[in-house]
């Protein structure tokens, strides 16, 4: 079977850049990053969801966290130098992105809007982010994400313990409404 051939998988040919494409079976209601990651075979941490959000002053961002952390949106704020920073609402994604829930990437997007993503991207060789629609995934190295979607990389997560938990714990499931946001 030859591999879904992407706008995102074209952007990252057109860059030269090397990726894998790893397809999963799609549940038509299922939208979590951690059923994504056990469907591709990585750990949820390295698997990335790509949330598009909407600064104080109405422009639009996205925001690339692990699929079992959860998006703090003051830290996105202050990563993107704004007063405060949301979601945006899902009847909007698409016709901002060109891509439909479950399959936003920051790759061949419609716009090119700011990019920010988690610190932890550093922390793997490899990381997942969604090749434009749902059950395809894009796996490439951090280093190469960064470069094709020009990301500012900040500390974007939500702690999920106290101060005195292991940084472990971060990655721990939010159990939020991002989670089915991949």
């Amino acid at each position: 079977m030859t591999p879904t051939k992407t706008n995102a998988a074209r952007f990252l040919d057109s860059l030269g850049i090397p990726y894998e494409i790893r397809e999963y079976e799609v549940d038509p209601e299922e939208f979590s990053a951690l059923i994504v990651a056990e469907k591709i075979g990585l750990p949820a941490e390295q698997v990335f969801k790509t949330l598009l959000c909407l600064t104080h002053e109405r422009e639009h961002v996205f925001a690339v966290v692990p699929g079992d952390a959860e998006l703090d949106f003051k830290k996105l704020a202050q990563a993107a130098e704004t007063r405060k920073t949301e979601m945006v609402s899902l009847k909007e994604v698409q016709p901002l992105t060109g891509y439909v829930r479950g399959g936003v990437t920051v790759f061949g997007a419609k716009k090119n809007f700011p990019v920010f993503v988690d610190e932890t991207v550093g922390l793997f060789d490899v990381v997942s982010v969604s090749a434009g629609t749902r059950g395809v995934q894009v796996v490439l190295s951090p280093a190469d994400y960064l470069r094709a979607s020009k990301a500012t990389v900040a500390d974007l997560t939500k702690e999920k313990a106290g101060p005195s938990a292991p940084p472990s714990t971060r990655y721990a499931r939010s159990g939020s409404a991002q989670d089915d946001k991949l």
